[in-house]
């Protein structure tokens, strides 16, 4: 027996076959999107202000690029504190930068991505990738209060594993996607 023949006589004609198709494929498309949980924090924010307390205390109401992507389970951040531009480094094949060149650089910019938990109006993220590696250590979570009206989404850090943040930033984003 071939081939064909076995799925012709298994299926029983060319109609079987393409329900069979159909059929397998509306599964697969619910199993996806099944898995892809939505939240309210779903989609791509834009951030547009950032408040800083503590002694170095300010508000950038004119923050540089920075995004918060959340899908069902992950999140990802890149965020530059600043309402200056970074200044521009050389090439270290060019020219070796300074400490200073390199902190006004990379000093303001932050990076984590990982996975996150919402209960009530507290906010979990389980960083496994960052900019600084202790952010990133074994074990390591950052709990934040958040709040969205409309198409914007505020979100304040609360605490930074077991100890709580002594001077809370708070991050005003708005919804783009």
């Amino acid at each position: 027996m071939s081939g064909d023949f076995v799925i012709e006589f298994l299926l029983g004609s060319h109609f079987m076959k393409q329900t069979v198709s159909f059929v397998a494929i509306a599964m697969l498309a619910t199993l996806a999107n099944a898995q892809f949980k939505q939240t309210p924090l779903t989609g791509t924010w834009s951030v547009t202000e950032i408040r800083i307390t503590g002694p170095n205390a300010r508000t950038i109401t004119h923050p540089q690029p920075g995004l918060l992507i959340f899908t069902g389970n992950h999140y990802s951040l890149m965020i530059i504190e600043s309402d200056q531009a970074r200044a521009e480094v050389e090439s270290p094949q060019t020219k070796k930068p300074t400490a200073d060149e390199l902190l006004a650089t990379w000093g303001p910019f932050t990076a984590a991505s990982g996975t996150y938990e919402i209960s009530g109006n507290t906010l979990t993220t389980r960083p496994t990738v960052a900019k600084n590696p202790q952010v990133m250590a074994p074990g390591n979570v950052q709990l934040n209060t958040f709040k969205i009206e409309k198409n914007t989404l505020t979100i304040t850090r609360t605490r930074n594993g077991n100890t709580p943040a002594a001077n809370p930033t708070t991050i005003i984003l708005t919804k783009i996607e």
